[in-house]
């Protein structure tokens, strides 16, 4: 690329021996700041001007939130539509599928992103040239209309008092148009004066907590309903097209020709799109395959050619269903409509569905993932696009009743809207290019859509939410992966981009071993710990080692998420360490190897011990210097880093005990919130430098790093390039620093950071289902599924059949989602006089217990515990300790679906 902006991960490798002042020459806005003498005096201000009303009002349930034409909200808007590492497909603002990245293109440079672009962006000093991973989807987000790569829609017709009139479901044939999604599901309400239909159309792939494989189709349901709100009887048509995208780009004149073909399913309609070729090249290109359009439940008319725009309303009528081919690279478009006569305050309803199948794996990936190279996974289990719709059409009922069941579950609680959308949100990442499973079952994904491969461990281990909603992908990751081919055997490093690096990161390493602990949590029963001890033990072991003086500090120099080798002792990566220490002491007692464990355990009480004497200044933790090299290389050394405390916020992820004192662990939270936090990053941002734009003038936001004691060389005297980052405001590890401080009972702090996050993602300014840090829809951001484990003080461990909830607020009268092992449902306390009632309604699947755990409400001592399951009283014990309350029953309890497990505690 011609741009000389730093690349994020190759700087190293390329320019390890360059001087500080040649970087300097190559880099003139960094020159001027982060090389300079004199650095620049911390400006966030103590005092956040937080007004207190707003403040509040984040604690209100409110209203779910919608994106209206009339304010200018929906151009940017783009919700992941399609199936688990099928791609990306866009639903739109006004309804409309957009971006169609499914063609195998995304690979790092080029094809990096969801629109490969540089922009320019002027960071208050100069104008600098910004990237795809440098944020510039953040800075200029991709706009609908420019990327509608294939044509697909709706329309409508209706005859009002005689005559026809025809809409098309987009924004400009509508007065207004409002878009309300909670991801998984988008919702999108088309309404104009004088007419007497109001349309709704609902859009999503099926999306289903637990069933990875039926969430992982390569397809878009869209459900429309028009409602009659006249008087009168109306004879409504509805018509839905779809362009055939097969060879999409490799598709030029004289290669082949596009075909559609009318299929018929049981009580369905469709068209099969296909290409045509004799050219053993254009047959092996990455845009070759073939789609599926398909009416449910109703033998519709098609037309395999249909090009009729603007629509009018002859078109509704016509029907064409011989096949049609045209020659590449011209534009085949198939149509399927049907009419009914539609009373007033009833409804039309039409079901349909769009599948792709392109299952040839862009070369370059081949080559980097030996694993890509016998296709996808549902290259695998489906032969082509025909197949996924016959797939859909036999399951149709059930893929879309449990689809919404589970958006009815997690939006049915007491928690804001606003909350529950961003915590939930970034779990679409899945369901974007950025993540793909290959024939033999293997989870791989970049860190940003086509940027830095190898599903990096120091990445994706802040990524809670994977772990919670489709647990059998991260155990296959662990097993295949981290135990798999990015294992050695012979010292239990694990490699931290697998096959695409040879060193291990030391923050990766605990935090996988961190991940070991939950996934064994998230499992029926024990056989995932027991099949993987002797590698996990070993993993442990090689964490352990790096800690050379044996006072329980890690001191090896070690990669780590910031992209660098740091010296001397670093709080969180110290902190990590100790956590997941603690979390190998918990795996060795449950597989009763005493001695190991006490090794942890001794390593926990030394680590914690030495951490809180030697690393916390009294107001938050630091990285103390290597003895030899002092400060001579970039480290954080005596500033408030964001993750100093990140071990703790770990622990409290999988219920472990304490790993640092409380009232320490507070302060350095508190001076986070101080000296990091700012409802305004435009005055950091603007003195400070050199990072990359995921926060811009105006808006709030966590810095990574500052200097509250202004001393003159804070990062080391020999600065590298990776300095940028501490600028910068990085949703993933601000959504990290949210999740501890709502464990920690600093519930509006969390509310506030986790707000400016959302409110820096609102439709108006950007997309809000794409958080971005190195490339779009980065896989960091999932850390935000923890802030809505600690809301609800959630714990789980389905070997020990354990469950618990604490919530945060609402203690009195609570409702939440909440998922296990092998099914979900809804949580709900309320609390009457002296008595509390707990519910655990399950939905779907099946929850097996032994013990529970709740907050006592009101200090008060328990007398008495009851529980019951299906009308029958359930014989238990139990303990009070504190304002804990520890539940026993004495025969292991199953839950089944649409059952309630009702808990009474006077």
């Amino acid at each position: 690329m011609n741009n000389k902006t730093v690349d994020r991960r190759d700087f190293l490798k390329k320019a390890g021996l360059l001087t500080a002042g040649f970087a300097a020459l190559q880099f003139p806005v960094w020159a001027k700041s982060i090389f300079a003498e004199g650095y620049p005096l911390h400006n966030i201000p103590e005092n956040k001007e937080i007004d207190p009303a707003w403040a509040r009002s984040l604690f209100n349930r409110g209203e779910a939130t919608t994106y209206l034409k009339s304010r200018n909200e929906l151009k940017y808007i783009g919700m992941p539509a399609g199936g688990l590492h099928a791609g990306t497909v866009y639903v739109g603002g006004d309804g409309r599928l957009w971006l169609w990245q499914i063609y195998n293109e995304t690979f790092e440079g080029p094809q990096e992103g969801i629109d490969p672009k540089v922009v320019n962006w002027n960071d208050g000093t100069s104008v600098r040239k910004i990237r795809v991973r440098d944020g510039a989807a953040y800075v200029e987000p991709a706009i609908a209309n420019n990327k509608r790569v294939l044509d697909q829609g709706f329309a409508i017709k209706a005859i009002v008092n005689g005559k026809t009139i025809v809409k098309e479901l987009n924004e400009d044939d509508w007065d207004e148009v409002s878009f309300t999604a909670s991801y998984p599901v988008a919702n999108i309400k088309y309404s104009s004066k004088g007419f007497p239909m109001e349309v709704n159309l609902k859009i999503y792939s099926p999306f289903i907590p637990l069933d990875a494989e039926r969430s992982a189709l390569p397809a878009t349901i869209l459900r429309l309903e028009a409602v009659n709100k006249g008087k009168s009887p109306l004879n409504v048509s509805v018509l839905g097209w779809m362009e055939n995208g097969v060879n999409k780009l490799s598709g030029k004149a004289k290669t082949g020709q596009r075909k559609n073909e009318v299929i018929s399913l049981e009580k369905s309609t469709g068209i099969f799109s296909s290409f045509e070729t004799t050219n053993e090249e254009v047959r092996g290109a990455t845009d070759s395959g073939s789609m599926s359009f398909v009416l449910h439940g109703i033998k519709g008319k098609a037309q395999t050619s249909f090009s009729p725009w603007p629509v009018e309303g002859k078109h509704f009528d016509a029907a064409s269903t011989s096949p049609s081919s045209v020659e590449a690279p011209e534009k085949l478009v198939g149509a399927l409509g049907f009419s009914e006569q539609v009373l007033p305050g009833k409804s039309l309803k039409a079901n349909y569905s769009i599948s792709w199948h392109f299952n040839n794996v862009n070369p370059r990936l081949k080559k980097l993932v030996k694993d890509a190279e016998a296709g996808y996974h549902y290259g695998a289990k489906f032969k082509d696009a025909r197949a996924v719709s016959e797939f859909i059409n036999a399951n149709f009922n059930e893929l879309s009743s449990t689809t919404e069941l589970w958006s009815n579950t997690w939006n049915n609680s007491t928690l804001p809207h606003w909350f529950l959308e961003r915590t939930f949100v970034n779990i679409g990442t899945l369901a974007t290019a950025n993540t793909y499973r290959f024939a033999d079952g293997r989870f791989w994904g970049w860190e940003g859509v086509g940027a830095c491969a190898g599903t990096c461990t120091h990445v994706w281990q802040y990524a809670q939410a994977v772990g919670r909603i489709f647990p059998e992908l991260e155990r296959g990751l662990r097993e295949k992966v981290d135990l798999g081919v990015g294992f050695k055997e012979d010292s239990g490093a694990i490699i931290f981009r697998a096959e695409n690096e040879s060193r291990p990161a030391i923050d990766g390493q605990a935090g996988t071993v961190l991940r070991f602990y939950r996934e064994h949590q998230m499992s029926k029963d024990s056989a995932f710990l027991q099949n993987n001890w002797p590698k996990i033990k070993k993993a442990i072991q090689f964490m352990l080692a790096q800690d050379k003086n044996g006072d329980g500090m890690t001191d090896t120099p070690m990669e780590n998420t910031l992209d660098a080798v740091w010296e001397g002792e670093i709080a969180w990566i110290v902190g990590l360490c100790i956590a997941a220490a603690r979390a190998g002491q918990a795996m060795a007692e449950e597989m009763k190897d005493d001695t190991f464990a006490k090794t942890c355990e001794q390593y926990v009480s030394n680590g914690r011990r030495n951490m809180e004497k030697e690393l916390f200044n009294g107001e938050y933790f630091i990285h103390r210097p290597d003895a030899v090299q002092g400060r001579k290389n970039l480290g954080s050394y005596n500033t408030c880093h964001i993750d100093q405390v990140y071990g703790q916020s770990w622990a409290f992820q999988v219920g472990l005990p304490r790993v640092l004192d409380k009232e320490k662990a507070l302060a350095a939270l508190k001076a986070l919130w101080k000296y990091n936090f700012t409802m305004d990053v435009g005055p950091y941002i603007k003195t400070h430098t050199g990072g990359r734009p995921y926060a811009l003038s105006g808006e709030g936001g966590m810095v990574m790093n500052t200097n509250p004691r202004n001393e003159p060389k804070p990062f080391g005297e020999n600065v590298s390039w990776q300095l940028g980052y501490f600028h910068e405001c990085m949703s993933g590890f601000e959504h990290q620093v949210a999740a501890h401080f709502m464990a920690e009972g600093m519930v509006e702090e969390s509310l506030v950071l986790t707000r400016v996050i959302h409110e820096r993602h609102h439709a108006a300014k950007r997309n809000p289902f794409n958080e971005i840090e190195c490339s779009d829809h980065y896989a960091r951001a999932m850390a935000s599924y923890g802030t809505f484990i600690t809301a609800c003080g959630f714990e789980y461990h389905g070997p020990k059949g354990y469950i618990a909830f604490a919530p945060k607020w609402n203690k009195e009268n609570f409702k939440a989602p909440f998922t296990s092992a092998e099914g979900w449902g809804t949580y709900s306390q309320q609390k009457s006089g002296l008595k509390q009632t707990h519910n655990l309604e399950l939905k779907y699947g099946g929850l097996a217990l032994n013990k529970l755990s709740f907050e006592k409400l009101g200090g008060e001592k328990v007398n008495n515990v009851s529980a019951q399951l299906g009308g029958r009283q359930i014989p238990l014990t139990f303990r009070q300790e504190n304002n804990s309350v520890e539940i026993l029953v004495k025969e292991s309890l199953n839950i089944q679906k649409n059952q309630i497990l009702t808990i009474t505690i006077s």
